[in-house]
């Protein structure tokens, strides 16, 4: 049986394999390493500190996570497979209420940041208020 997330060390885990497959993923490898490039170590430690936020209610992510994603080249494929191998990431090193949350707290960023996105072209590049 598998545990649910319960410390930083399982997000840690979480969120080094989610994103060692998405540097190895076909459609957004090169996105993700052609925008990070040597600054995996920093966007790592971003999303630890985005995560913790999330699921423990520990403020340690201050900002706003939209803005470095409005201009990545990405469509709704790209979200479809960000949340597909995010969900599959957590179903198999987790279970529980915190996994759960995680799960439908990614679709709903995916959600989100696929809307922003799409009103951001139409606007022609005026970011929302």
């Amino acid at each position: 049986m598998k545990k649910d997330i319960q410390t930083i060390e399982d997000i840690k885990m979480l969120v080094d394999t989610f994103y060692d497959r998405i540097r190895e993923n076909e459609l957004l490898g090169n996105i993700f390493n052609h925008i990070i490039q040597d600054r995996w170590p920093e966007h790592l430690e971003k999303m630890y500190r985005f995560w913790q936020t999330v699921l423990f209610d520990e403020h340690t992510y201050f900002g706003s996570p939209f803005p470095p994603h409005m201009h990545m080249p990405i469509e709704k494929l790209h979200f479809d497979t960000w949340i597909a191998l995010f969900s599959k990431t957590v179903d198999e090193l987790f279970e529980g209420e915190k996994a759960e949350r995680a799960k439908w707290q990614g679709g709903r960023m995916a959600e989100m940041f696929q809307h922003k996105i799409a009103y951001y072209r139409q606007q022609g590049g005026k970011p929302l208020a």
